[in-house]
């Protein structure tokens, strides 16, 4: 079959998110065909350039998302009319809010009244996109002033959001440009027959604008849509947001609309892949159907950690008197908390040593957050000595893999007898379960899916408790029987959960399904132009070349749906399916 794997910042560019997880989906999936539709992020994302692609993946198109220049288009009278009606409906959705016909609604009222607000955002998202087609991108249109005057009605139209009738206009101005770089991928050339219009399935690997096109596929061939996310964009959203400083009508207007489009993404959905329990209940919060989710663990190379996991010596090899943390540095990852728990660990076993193992995050706020670490180390912990003639030594290093002392991840991990993690914020946890596949025993903060991972293979404390991570860390050093015990059933737990060969058979379970039970509807003539009834048999769906009929694009207008196409030589089936 022919997948159109839909991502956003990341994966086929050298650099970004999800890339490793699609390219070993993609691989994994020899058997099948992948057309490849990306979006960017930033300029140096697509200067970085593509990794290497296997030969299955037959397309590639991207498209960025960080600049979006005016294509000239001036709409005419009847066109002007289309789209302040849906941008209208579209402001009047995000503005209103969760129950408009008053507080003391009753709740089959209030259902009502969502339900109704969704079925109008929908529609005019819609419109936008049929808008887009019919007479070209959206980009002018979203950035005019027409568009802002209806965010402002919206904003003062009665039930609209109490924070949002406060909004003045810089606020307006603010979400109006958001809403125009969160709509670009409607004004992509995307949608035709020899597009996204040809394949069986679309695979977002995220929500949010990844899936976007994935929507309008939908709403244009009826192709179904799987949309997989390890991370909730809307709770990425509201934790960006969070930190940003914006106006609160600023804040309460983009998470209504982000909101109303991750409800539509969840709605449209033909199945959802929620990468861990934590992001399954904030899908079904935000609306997703539970029938529709299927948790899939994302895949990790449980080769690149197999001669510490299972090293003869195992944990014995590891200096029995030092933690380890390995991570990205920065405040979500409470490295503060952990050098105050070391401080009390200290006491307790004075010869303890720990080793922070990262790079800081990108930007100024990484760097800053690295520089205060060390000199909370510096202040917690001075240089000490063992005589009078010794030089001195911090008991806290801050390293780089790919340093002399850390070669590589297995190396960091091999290098203690226990690996800590100390977020206060955390979605699924993959340092931990790096050090599940080299057998080591645990100490993690109770966040995100730390206790899905683990699953009783490591302890857990509460965040933001250096004495609760220092007790647990002490009684671990001191029994070094239950510290092997643990790392030998982390690294079962991770074996049978979280490889690359559990979650390639997965999708690969999860494609067959849903192209089985809704597969793309086409009419397929002869060349005499006569239907033929079997054209695309039900063995079409599956690799091999099963029929001679393949699917082609024959001419037609470009809103005709399921047109007749004529069946020619014979092909492999998945590419004719």
């Amino acid at each position: 079959m022919r997948i159109g794997l839909l991502t956003e910042g990341g994966y086929p560019y050298v650099s970004g998110d999800a890339r490793l997880w699609c390219d070993r989906l993609v691989r994994g999936l020899g058997q099948h065909e992948f057309d490849i539709y990306a979006l960017s992020r930033t300029e140096r994302q697509e200067d970085e350039g593509w990794i290497q692609l296997p030969s299955q993946v037959s397309r590639v198109r991207t498209a960025p998302l960080w600049t979006a220049e005016d294509d000239g288009v001036v709409y005419g009278r009847r066109a002007r009319r289309r789209f302040a009606e849906a941008y209208g409906d579209l402001a009047a959705a995000v503005c209103a809010g969760p129950g408009t016909a008053g507080a003391a609604e009753v709740p089959e009222r209030a259902a009502d009244s969502a339900g109704a607000q969704a079925d109008r955002f929908a529609s005019a998202l819609y419109g936008l996109a049929e808008l887009a087609r019919d007479e070209g991108g959206l980009v002018g249109a979203l950035r005019s002033e027409g568009a802002v005057r209806a965010l402002e009605r919206a904003c003062r139209a009665p039930g609209a959001l109490r924070t949002a009738r406060a909004a003045r206009v810089p606020d307006l101005l603010a979400v109006a440009g958001h809403i125009e770089r969160a709509l670009r991928p409607l004004s992509l050339d995307w949608y035709e027959d020899d597009g996204l219009g040809s394949v069986d399935l679309c695979h977002a690997a995220a929500g949010g604008a990844a899936a976007l096109p994935g929507l309008l596929t939908r709403h244009f061939f009826g192709v179904p849509l799987l949309v997989t996310e390890y991370g909730v964009q809307l709770r990425a959203h509201y934790l960006a947001s969070a930190t940003v400083g914006e106006a609160p009508a600023v804040r309460a207007l983009l998470a209504a609309f982000h909101g109303a489009l991750a409800a539509e993404v969840y709605g449209a959905a033909t199945l959802i892949t929620p990468g861990n329990a934590h992001a399954r209940r904030w899908q079904e919060r935000c609306g997703a159907d539970r029938a529709k989710l299927r948790t899939v663990y994302p895949g990790m190379e449980a080769e690149r950690f197999a001669e510490v996991g299972e090293g003869v010596d195992g944990s014995r090899c590891a200096d029995p008197d030092t933690l380890v943390w390995v991570g990205r540095i920065e405040p979500a990852k409470d490295l503060i908390s952990l050098l105050h728990a070391f401080a009390e660990v200290r006491k307790e076993e004075p010869k303890t040593r720990l080793r922070i193992v990262g790079a800081p995050a990108e930007g100024p706020d990484g760097a800053t957050y690295l520089a205060h670490c060390k000199a909370l180390a510096a202040q917690l912990f001075p240089d000490e000595a063992e005589g009078v003639h010794a030089v001195g030594d911090n008991p806290v290093s801050f390293e780089e893999i790919g340093g002399p002392e850390v070669p590589n991840l297995a190396e960091a991990y091999a290098s203690g007898a226990l690996v800590v993690l100390s977020s206060v914020v955390e979605g699924f946890p993959i340092s931990l379960v790096e050090a599940m596949f080299c057998g080591r025993a645990t100490v993690s903060t109770d966040v995100g899916a730390v206790v899905e991972v683990i699953g009783g293979t490591g302890l857990v404390v509460p965040p933001r408790n250096p004495r609760a991570l220092a007790e647990a860390c002490v009684a671990l050093l001191r029994d070094t029987e239950r510290r092997e015990r643990l790392g030998a059933a982390a690294r079962a737990r991770a074996l049978e959960l979280f490889t690359v060969e559990q979650n390639v058979a997965a999708f690969h379970s999860i494609y067959l399904e849903i192209v089985s039970h809704s597969p793309v509807r086409r009419v397929v003539v002869d060349h005499a132009g006569e239907p033929l009834p079997f054209g695309v048999p039900a063995e079409a769906h599956l690799p091999g070349r099963w029929t001679e009929a393949r699917l082609a694009a024959a001419a037609r207008t470009r809103w005709s749906e399921g047109a007749p196409v004529r069946a020619t030589a014979s092909v492999p089936a998945g590419e004719g399916a």
